[in-house]
């Protein structure tokens, strides 16, 4: 007999609770996201479940009525996954799980997240940091439940690249995490002198940040041929990656391929991954990669931003990248700022479309402000060229017969004094 070697895919409930100051539209985006986050883990959604609760149930969060639906869902159909889309405490998930009964795990949206950074973990510290935040988050929870930590083992909401199985003794558990704390230093030093190899270079640092899934992999890739892994999964990437990218002018630059960001990013991972995100903190220009395809991606970018800041990255020279742009990209106002702004920029990574632009604009705002331009300058006009040798770097001068054909680095003021003999001038707007 054939069997199907296909792996089984785990049906999960989802439950989200639109509590005040929330509304019904935007837990049901969130719970759509959750569904997303639900994939790449290898589930799929059985049913959503939403309530309408201005003051949560301090023991279930959800009221019992709820809770009684959701235990019927699962009996009936054999789903054995609940995941809730707000963080629960460990006697909320031990509740959760005896009244619904049959064997029903309940998680929720952080130890989801973990759980795929569990499966994506590739690097030696990569797995560590995993390890230290599913530690620092999940263990207490499953201490709460009074069993051996033995869901750490397998299936959506228990992988982990540590122990598979964990005792219960909290000392065991302390004793791990402060041989995780100091493996993960060790790392870090070892990533803080390549750091410091890089500054002693003199090379400008790039770091290529934005929402989970937005394309962050596939612009490095077409940029450098980094050859990275980049698939169309959230938090496919979570190693951080640096080539080298040679600019229009010729200056080499470093970019750095980061991890997504993401809402409700549960915060012992930020600090488990630190001296990863640091890559954002130290480089010298941040470009911010959203899915302008997605309906959502305004929000993703606000989510962006308010990461970057948590950081201590928030006031760095930015580049907005739009990606996604041959899907068609949301008509709005951002966007149309394009053609007039220096900071912002359309492209479509996967065919290359508009990343001549984005190079161009990476090394305007290398050069603080300031462009690689070419001027045509008649001979009977040589106080221009005076100008130039006084206010701009020079990169290249051809005397011919009638014109002076000058390449000069210029910013934006100079540029607009000789704007009569600029070959290619830009819209009115930008000077």
């Amino acid at each position: 007999m054939n069997v199907n070697k296909e792996e089984i895919r785990s049906k999960a409930i989802l439950v989200g609770i639109v509590m005040d100051g929330s509304t019904v539209e935007a837990e049901e985006k969130s719970l759509y996201e959750l569904g997303q986050l639900l994939d790449t883990a290898g589930g799929e959604v059985f049913c959503t479940v939403l309530q309408n609760k201005s003051t949560p149930d301090p023991r279930t969060l959800i009221g019992s009525g709820k809770v009684q639906e959701i235990a019927e869902l699962c009996r009936n159909n054999g789903v054995k996954l609940v995941i809730f889309d707000i963080e629960l405490s460990p006697a909320q998930i031990r509740n959760l799980e005896d009244d619904i009964g049959d064997g029903v795990s309940v998680i929720d949206r952080s130890m989801l997240i973990l759980d795929i950074f569990a499966l994506h973990a590739v690097s030696g510290e990569g797995k560590l940091q995993v390890e230290l935040a599913q530690l620092k988050y999940t263990a207490p929870r499953l201490i709460g439940k009074g069993t051996e930590l033995s869901r750490l083992g397998g299936g959506i909401g228990t992988r982990g690249p540590g122990e598979s199985k964990l005792e219960s003794d909290r000392r065991h558990i302390k004793r791990r995490i402060m041989a995780l704390e100091e493996e993960i230093e060790k790392m870090a030093s070892t990533r803080r002198t390549m750091r410091a190899a890089r500054d002693r270079s003199g090379l400008k640092k790039i770091a290529i940040v934005g929402y989970t899934n937005a394309g962050k992999s596939t612009l490095l890739n077409k940029l450098t041929d980094a050859g990275i892994l980049a698939e169309d999964k959230l938090f496919a990437t979570l190693d951080p990656t640096t080539r080298k990218f040679t600019l229009p002018g010729g200056e080499v630059i470093l970019l750095t391929d980061t991890v997504g960001f993401i809402r409700k990013l549960p915060h012992h991972l930020v600090n488990a991954f630190r001296s990863t995100l640091d890559e954002a903190v130290f480089a010298d220009v941040i470009m911010i990669v959203s899915d302008a395809s997605d309906p959502e991606y305004l929000s993703q970018l606000e989510c962006t931003e308010e990461t970057l800041q948590s950081l201590g990255a928030g006031e760095k020279p930015t580049l907005y990248v739009f990606n996604k742009c041959d899907k068609g990209a949301y008509d709005d106002p951002i966007i149309d700022r394009t053609q007039t702004r220096r900071d912002v920029v359309c492209i479509s990574a996967l065919t290359g479309a508009g990343c001549e632009e984005l190079a161009l604009k990476l090394q305007e705002i290398v050069n603080g402000g300031k462009t690689s331009v070419t001027f045509k300058i008649p001979n009977a006009e040589q106080g221009a060229m005076n100008i130039l040798y006084r206010e701009a770097t020079i990169e290249d001068v051809d005397y011919g017969p009638e014109y002076v054909t000058v390449k000069a680095i210029v910013d934006v003021k100079v540029r607009g004094m000789l704007k009569k003999y600029d070959t290619d001038p830009p819209k009115a707007e930008e000077y």
